[in-house]
């Protein structure tokens, strides 16, 4: 036994060398021992703290192929297996009979299995699973019994796992490239997966914190379920560990200071990688902490044991954090199997058996380095920097934000007098408006009849009653989230794309752009004929509703801006293609309606605007409305931007922008400067940002402002944060592959719902990658959703033009 340190990564308590390869034995390993098989038909366990003496078993016959280990009543247990016996061994017990100059004998539960090559206790230990071949036989812990068989894999079986919530139910993984869930009981299959991998499935583990567990192929494939209580498995996400693997090195190829790259990698480092498939070996789940006890935990990082190193995945994120390479000093360079314990007093050991050669060696994680990385991810940028939707300072003198339109002045008065000029030609008449002559009428054949028993005061009082009813009313945010359909409508004749929709600041009035350039106003219930708006002569691409719920604005591929308001056919104010040299991706008003944002090219602009309802019958051609360009930023790369974020239901100071480089950078407008910059946000250019912007109904709290949404063709749909400029969860079950669908939060914060190309739109919870509802059966592609502000109502539109009403099933409960 040689001891061995690697001062990066992993410090090596111990190394062992056998008369023969140790490849791809099942090791056992938990916080306090560890257990290796030791000439072939001996057992060998080791303190982890103190390696020597061991404590030697004997009792098998044949060549010990499996081990675990397993807690009961606070005993620790280890249940070995050979081609002749499986035993359980009481490790206290053990040690008190050597103590007392016995042999240490264990309980024979199990005879003549054949080859085992993976055992797993219940976590009650009352019960063994052991694969032999294709078949798994169930044992009782506590006595030799006839073992129950479970045959039904078309391979040799390669892992099986108890539920740590449910001891009876049993997950197994074949070589035939499936996995299946068994009823222990009955015996019963449960759920039968589909062929996943061209490679066999090595390994599995649960993730007991949200009902979910993850499995691995022979290829580094990784996919990630959830465990409902029906048993009908959905796939979170699936995991490419080279990939993942690919694009952790090329952010540490960026130029970067030494302590940003919490694995201390350099870029010599990184250099020369050899593409090869990383089978996952060993999966096991890492509650993420700092020894800083103010840091918060993140419970939804795995390791990953592969034959060139350990891997740390964030599976909320699906993100490599960091990557352990066995290099350097190690006396294992590639691996057969891992054997990972949980960890005690800080530390994590693990236990490694050589690929090629006859070594085995526990090491013992580097501490230091997840110190680094968990501060790191809790910090994101330093405390300078750190942004905030919601302001804590006031505005700057000379912040763009400042910026007024000018009023305009008196009229100058007229000169009396003669004028020796030339008399122009003028209209007869010189009113603004004319009154009509009254020919062409009906004479009255009706004398007047006053109006009689008005009740004006209660009339008046039941519509104050009402408004203020809805004033103070508040969102539900107890109910489940709208799954239930209500009502279906074909807005158009023809196959139109429904690009835009938007519910106004009250939830009374929804706004449609259509692909056809023209404009539609439906009430909430979908139950009358729509005003309609046509001003535009291509497809419109954003609709937004002020705050003050007066106005809303459409912006097209004509490179025009519209401004309507929902009692006139005509655009209050019309901005052209005079003013913008590009199409208008993305349109808001800003900072409660006082500016126009608007996104064209690289720039981001504020305009103030000034908006006149009034008519003059004489020069309707002539507008009265203006605006005025008040500020202006560009991208930092000079990249067009792609989709653009803003806050105006309360002052904010930020404003998000997306590139096409694939970046997204945080504007301070109160500042006039860029604030932050998110590299390499997906692997596509991002075609949809928003924010979580609350309702005027429903109150959150003030950090959850701090959360966006960011969407990608091919990349799914990733939840951010911006205190930290981490992304914080990923949604991948929805399909987005080539059509620009997008996503929107619910007013209390609670879930997202976003569209998807398989003729259905999804909800997530925000606080679990998981979706909780799938709405089928639309007629294409739901490219925009849309939650109501004042009611738990869902609206989605499609590619060919329909809306779809959905409200939540309490609502219909009678």
């Amino acid at each position: 036994m040689a001891a061995v340190t690697s001062e990066h990564y992993f410090t090596e308590r111990f190394s062992l060398t056998f008369n023969k390869p140790l490849s791809h034995l099942q090791l056992a390993c938990c916080p306090s021992h560890c257990a290796v098989s030791w000439q072939d038909k001996n057992i060998r366990i080791y303190e982890n703290n103190n390696l020597e003496p061991p404590l030697e078993l004997t009792g098998h016959h044949g060549y010990v192929s499996a081990m675990t280990f397993g807690m009961v009543r606070d005993r620790l247990l280890l249940c070995s297996a050979s081609a002749d016996y499986v035993i359980i061994w009481d490790i206290d017990r053990c040690y008190t009979q050597i103590k007392d100059g016995g042999i240490a004998s264990g309980r024979v539960v199990g005879t003549s299995l054949g080859r085992v090559v993976h055992l797993s206790l219940c976590p009650l230990s009352a019960k063994v699973a052991a694969c032999s071949g294709s078949r798994m036989f169930l044992l009782n812990a506590e006595r030799e019994e006839v073992p129950r068989v479970l045959k039904a894999h078309l391979g040799p079986v390669t892992t099986s796992e108890f539920c740590p919530w449910d001891v009876n139910l049993l997950i197994s993984t074949s070589e035939d490239r499936t996995f299946k869930i068994w009823d222990v009981k009955r015996g019963d299959i449960l759920f039968e997966s589909p062929v996943l991998s061209a490679y066999p499935l090595l390994s599995l583990f649960f993730m007991e914190q949200n009902s979910q567990f993850i499995t691995g192929s022979g290829d580094g494939q990784l996919w990630h379920y959830t465990l409902p209580g029906d048993y009908k498995c959905r796939l979170v996400t699936k995991l490419d560990l080279s990939k993942l693997q690919e694009k952790h090195e090329r952010n540490l190829r960026k130029p970067s200071s030494p302590q940003n790259r919490p694995d201390g990698m350099t870029r010599n480092d990184v250099r020369g990688t050899v593409e090869t498939a990383k089978p996952v070996l060993r999966i096991w789940a890492q509650k993420l902490q700092s020894s800083h006890t103010s840091l918060p935990k993140r419970e939804s990082c795995v390791w990953i044991g592969s034959s060139d190193g350990l891997y740390l995945i964030d599976l909320d994120t699906s993100e490599l954090l960091m990557n352990f390479p066995l290099k350097g000093d190690l006396s294992i360079s590639m691996a057969g199997s891992w054997a990972i314990s949980n960890e005690l007093g800080g530390n994590m050991c693990c236990l490694v058996t050589s690929l090629f050669g006859t070594s085995v060696a526990l090491l013992e994680v580097n501490r230091a380095r997840l110190d680094e990385l968990c501060f790191s991810m809790a910090t994101g940028l330093s405390v300078n920097e750190q942004l905030s939707a919601v302001p804590s300072s006031p505005l700057m003198t000379m912040s763009p934000l400042n910026a007024e339109l000018a009023k305009r002045g008196p009229k100058p008065q007229r000169k009396i007098g003669v004028s020796c000029q030339s008399v122009k030609d003028q209209p007869l008449v010189f009113h603004t408006q004319v009154k009509s002559s009254g020919y062409n009428t009906a004479p009255h054949r009706t004398m007047f009849r006053p109006k009689t028993n008005v009740k004006k005061n209660s009339s008046s009082a039941a519509t104050t009653s009402t408004n203020t009813k809805r004033l103070l009313s508040e969102y539900p945010s107890h109910f489940e989230a709208p799954c239930m359909p209500y009502a279906h409508l074909t807005v158009s004749t023809t196959s139109t794309p429904l690009s835009s929709l938007q519910y106004s600041g009250d939830g009374k009035q929804i706004a449609c752009g259509l692909g056809d350039g023209s404009v539609l106003l439906y009430n909430s219930s979908l139950t009358s004929n729509p005003a309609v708006y046509t001003e535009h002569s291509k497809a419109v691409n954003t609709i937004c509703w002020s705050h003050s719920k007066r106005w809303f604005l459409s912006t097209s591929e004509d490179l025009t801006l519209c401004i309507w308001t929902a009692n006139a056919s005509e655009p209050v104010l019309t901005m052209g293609d005079d003013q913008l040299a590009k199409p208008i991706r993305s349109a808001q008003f800003y900072y409660l309606d006082k500016f126009l944002l608007l996104a064209s090219g690289s720039n981001l602009m504020l305009y103030l605007y000034h908006l006149d309802t009034t008519k003059d019958d004489i020069k309707r051609y002539k507008q009265r409305s203006k605006s005025k360009l008040a500020s202006k930023f560009s991208m930092k790369s000079g990249t067009d931007i792609t989709s653009m974020s803003a806050i105006n239901d309360f002052y904010s100071y930020l404003v998000l922008a997306a590139g096409a480089d694939r970046t997204i950078q945080v504007f301070d407008m109160n500042q006039g400067c860029m604030a932050a910059q998110i590299p390499d946000v997906h692997c596509r250019a991002v075609h949809h940002l928003t924010q979580n912007k609350g309702s005027a109904f429903c109150t959150q709290a003030l950090e959850s402002y701090n959360l966006f949404l960011s969407s990608a063709i091919t990349d799914g749909l990733k939840l951010w944060d911006l205190r930290t400029a981490r992304c914080v969860r990923r949604y991948d079950s929805h399909i987005n592959r080539c059509h620009h669908c997008t996503a929107v939060f619910s007013p209390c914060g609670r879930f997202i719902a976003t569209g998807s190309e398989d003729h259905s739109a999804y909800i997530y919870d925000t606080r679990s990658s998981n979706f909780l509802h799938k709405l089928p059966r639309h007629s294409e592609t739901v490219l925009n959703v849309a939650f109501n502000p004042a009611n738990p109502e869902l609206l989605t539109g499609t590619l060919d033009g329909k809306l779809a009403l959905f409200h939540p099933a309490e609502s219909l409960l009678p």
